[in-house]
């Protein structure tokens, strides 16, 4: 390892660490703009400029500089502070004073940097330069003339998204970045370009003018529009959360989520379910917590052991629970949180689970997708993939064909070929060291997971120290759910024939209005979508955002999220609901507070209060092989998944622009 000395103190540095690098090892902050830790680098800015000795008498730039064995550098001398001034004259010579009114004030990397390392004074009174701003789509705002070129959007979206969309034209004083055509940039990312940007040219289009940083109050949480469980952060102004935005975590997002994660955040306040509703004569109406339980507890009452509950997509464990507990204290263990009707064996979880993990399968060499669409599933995973295609490695898919921003081999949309997979593919996992294969949802749906399962042992997938059998869920519920059992041997047709006089609908909003047409139906949950719709008495609850919970993703990682804002006029936390109705019905459940509920669950089922993954192991159940016919993937628009995003305008206006092509004109148009 190399040892170089900075600002008079030797270091060991990492072999292939650049200079700036091992200035931030040896606790040195160096200013950057065009430098990004996840992206290529460009070396455009200029900004980190350091001296350095062997070298040429003049400053050099750190970020595209390796660090070599004997290298003397220094960061605060006074030809380096001269040029880091020089830098940021030539920087702000064209920049608007937009600080009083741009989004980005108060986290903006230029305004930061030009405070700590910038002249007090201008000597440029020339004209500034304009530029018109762009079309980047329904969620990025542009105001290109503070742009200063560090080519960041650039790398993001061709090196992480995987959409080449954006570039940069012309040269010298005329260099401008756009978008070819000045098209929407047609990527689930596209949210991110503005955490990328640090001058504030990009920024968050829905959002705009609706708060400052400083207003805000920042609270950690779980997203739940899929199973990655990306780390996210709330940020929340009084009651509302105003915006969400990632949270670093290596093991899951690395610093990244989709604009499905970030951006319905404007449904947390539109259709919410925020008071009881009793079904009448057909319609229904508004009611009063204390009917509206007692109701509730008749109806149980009456029904007995003939109870069933449906989880949706949702849901944290704690509130599944409560309702399981609530239905053992019927005497029914009629549950299930497949609400689409899949079936798949779940006697082994290992075998349901995302086994290389998601930081794991970038060193996957050789990889077959089985009816999964990663870029609409799990965008956050198809970084990962990507990342592992850059690195050499080979993707073949076997499902109806589509633009995962990567080279991938499809083999056609029959299952059957999993039974004797062509020749090519074949030899390309003989010759693979960590191969892997990733089962879909809509693998899952033909019936596909014992064909999948039968090609770990030809395909050697799991050997010392590697499990390349991997299950990807598109429910943040799910891998919690059937840790509590929430999982019925034929699935929801199992419920269905038991005919229950009263059915719980937990947030279960992706349902066939069909089933259980002759049962009494209760909805749970938050917003006014398919659920409360077909339900006979509803009672609104807590979304995600609004409770502390526990979630389980689809690599079997637990992680918990915390309260960030209160629900709505009268509507309640999941849990009280099913804790309320318990004293009703004589039988209370056994907790009265919310830490107690965790720690009884934890108790009973110990796997869900692991810090980070929990060990599953590998013990596959003997299914049938065959598996014949086409895949269907379940997404079928990326923006509209769930009842929050169907309440959200900004998903309704991706969906239309970006899915659909409809042209969105604006008001001046």
């Amino acid at each position: 390892m190399p040892k170089v000395t900075i600002d008079g103190t030797e270091i060991e540095v990492p072999q292939g660490a650049t200079v700036l690098q091992a200035c931030e090892l040896g606790g040195k902050e160096i200013p950057r703009f065009c430098y990004h830790e996840r992206l290529s680098i460009a070396g455009n800015c200029r900004m980190c400029l350091v001296e350095v000795a062997p070298g040429p008498p003049k400053p050099q730039a750190s970020c595209a500089l390796p660090a070599a064995d004997g290298q003397t550098i220094r960061t605060d001398t006074p030809m380096v502070k001269k040029a880091r001034e020089g830098v940021m004259e030539f920087l702000l010579i064209n920049h608007p004073l937009d600080c009083p009114i741009c989004d980005q004030g108060g986290e903006c990397d230029l305004q930061d940097q030009a405070m700590a390392y910038g002249r007090p004074f201008s000597r440029f009174e020339e004209n500034k330069r304009a530029i018109d701003d762009k079309y980047m789509g329904p969620v990025i705002k542009t105001a290109m003339t503070r742009c200063i070129q560090c080519t960041r959007c650039i790398r993001f979206s061709e090196e992480v998204a995987g959409v080449p969309a954006l570039g940069m034209l012309y040269r010298g004083e005329d260099s401008q970045i756009t978008s070819y055509l000045e098209h929407a940039v047609e990527t689930e990312m596209a949210g991110n370009l503005a955490d990328v940007c640090p001058v504030g040219a990009l920024l968050q289009r829905p959002q705009s003018f609706e708060s400052r940083p400083w207003e805000l109050r920042r609270v950690p949480g779980i997203d739940v529009m899929d199973a990655v469980g990306s780390n996210i952060r709330f940020d929340v102004r009084q009651r509302q959360v105003m915006r969400i935005l990632p949270r670093v975590n290596d093991d899951v997002n690395e610093e990244w989520i989709s604009d499905k994660t970030r951006h319905h955040v404007d449904a947390l306040v539109r259709n919410r379910l925020d008071r009881p509703w009793v079904r009448e004569n057909g319609k229904l109406r508004e009611a009063s917590w204390t009917e509206a339980l007692e109701l509730f507890a008749a109806k149980l009452k009456s029904a007995g052991a003939s109870v069933a509950a449906v989880a949706g997509d949702l849901l944290d464990a704690e509130t599944m629970y409560a309702a399981k507990k609530l239905l053992q204290g019927q005497g029914s263990s009629l549950i299930e949180g497949r609400q689409t009707g899949l079936t798949y064996d779940v006697s082994n979880l290992a075998a349901v689970n995302f086994n290389s993990t998601i930081a794991g399968i970038e060193d996957a060499d050789v990889m077959l997708l089985v009816g999964s669409n990663p870029r609409w599933e799990a965008p956050l995973l198809n970084t990962r993939l990507r990342k592992a295609v850059r690195k050499g490695a080979k993707v073949f898919a076997v499902g109806p064909e589509a633009d995962l921003g990567m080279r991938v081999t499809w083999l056609g949309n029959d299952l059957r070929m999993l039974g004797k997979l062509p020749k090519d593919v074949a030899q390309a996992f003989a010759n693979a060291q960590r191969p892997a294969v990733v089962v879909g949802a809509g693998a899952l749906a033909a019936n596909a997971l014992g064909a999948a399962l039968g090609l770990v042992n030809s395909l050697n997938l799991v050997r010392d120290g590697w499990n390349g059998f991997n299950v990807l869920h598109t429910s943040a519920s799910r891998m919690a759910g059937l840790i509590l059992g929430y999982a019925q041997t034929g699935g929801i047709a199992d419920l269905e024939a038991a005919k229950p006089e009263v059915v719980l609908f937990l947030g279960a909003d992706e349902m066939d209005p069909a089933r259980f047409a002759g049962s009494f139906k209760v909805y749970i949950g938050h917003h006014g979508d398919n659920g409360a719709r077909q339900a006979d008495l509803v009672l609104p609850g807590a979304a995600y955002a609004e409770k502390h919970g526990i979630y389980v993703n689809t690599e079997g990682r637990v992680q918990r999220s915390e309260r960030a804002a209160f629900a709505p006029g009268e509507a309640r936390e999941d849990w009280t609901i099913f804790r309320a109705v318990s004293d009703l019905l004589g039988s209370p459940l056994p907790f009265d507070r919310f830490d107690q509920l965790r720690a009884k669950m934890i108790e009973e089922y110990p796997q869900l209060g692991v810090a980070g993954i929990i060990p599953l192991e590998w013990s596959p159940p003997k299914l049938s092989t065959k598996a014949e016919g086409a895949v269907v993937y379940p997404v079928r628009d990326f923006y509209l998944t769930n009842a929050i995003t169907r309440a959200s305008p900004t998903m309704h206006q991706c969906s239309a622009e970006l899915i659909h092509g409809r042209a969105v004109q604006e008001a001046a148009e």
